[in-house]
């Protein structure tokens, strides 16, 4: 059967996309939030996943205020890199896995979670910017990919504790899948950011290492903060950590780090970076 082997979670600021297109990845400014992600693309070349199922969440790339679904799955067969306002990345095309992608929605539905569903559609930095910290820049990306866009740019979002619920309900779908796969789960977005008003800039490290504090060991604590926290403490855009809690909910109730890695400033935001395995919860270290 399909098994869920890692969750890793990783800021997807867009800057970090313009670096890497554009070879700045060495300069002074970049090279330290770049560093951090060398292992993680050696780590993942020896992994070698089959299948990532990606949460992030579009920028009004493909959904804006016509239409705001709180969860959609992507089950088509592949997604262009969209037009931002200043043209696509040359980045490659992302490929996804209809069949493990439809089989998810169908679980999800019925473990009753209302998902939207999702056959074609463009896929901003919100996804593409992860691929290429953890893959660099190949020719083609070297897994398949089932995009899992959640709202969290318009009021109301959905809790932590509904996202971690989901990725305990993708892990039971994945489970259920006969194929033999390799699976990974990534959550995007974050870490402590604000990008408009007098607090534009705000940058909370101290919560932010916490976080990713939390997200190892078998507790359970993050699922359980509440919007308003957010808010206040890591700004108006921070409450895309939820997202991260959907990869974590999803590896189930003990973790083990692999990797970590926090770096500010990038642009005006904080790099969050972090790598788990599942573990049983009597060999937490």
């Amino acid at each position: 059967m399909a098994r869920i082997t890692a969750g890793v979670a990783s800021s997807h600021i867009p800057a970090l996309g313009v670096a890497s297109d554009l070879g700045k990845t060495g300069e002074e400014y970049w090279a330290p939030a770049f560093a951090g992600y060398e292992w993680t693309r050696q780590w993942e070349a020896e992994q070698k996943p089959d299948v990532v199922i990606l949460v992030y969440n579009d920028h009004a790339s493909a959904f804006d205020m016509k239409i705001i679904p709180t969860f959609a799955i992507g089950c088509g067969e592949s997604y262009q890199p969209a037009d931002e306002g200043w043209g696509r990345r040359q980045v490659p095309t992302v490929h996804g896995h209809p069949e493990l992608a439809w089989h998810i929605a169908q679980s999800l539905i019925l473990d009753e979670f209302d998902m939207t569903i999702i056959n074609e559609m463009d896929v901003d930095h919100g996804l593409t910017v992860p691929l290429s910290m953890m893959f660099g820049q190949p020719a083609e990306w070297p897994c398949k990919v089932i995009p899992l866009a959640v709202n969290v740019v318009t009021y109301p979002p959905p809790s932590g504790n509904r996202c971690w619920a989901l990725g305990e309900a993708i892990a039971r779908a994945v489970e259920s899948f006969p194929e033999d796969l390799n699976v990974q789960v990534w959550g995007t977005g974050g870490m402590s950011h604000q990008l408009q008003g007098p607090r534009a800039g705000l940058i909370n490290k101290a919560w932010d290492n916490d976080f990713l504090d939390g997200l190892s060991g078998d507790t359970d604590r993050l699922r359980h903060i509440p919007h308003i926290e957010y808010l206040r403490e890591t700004g108006s855009e921070g409450i895309e950590m939820v997202m991260w809690l959907v990869m974590r909910g999803a590896l189930g109730k003990a973790t083990r780090q692999l990797h970590r890695h926090y770096h500010v400033p990038a642009s005006n935001t904080a790099v969050g970076h972090i790598v788990l395995e599942p573990v049983a919860s009597e060999t937490v270290i």
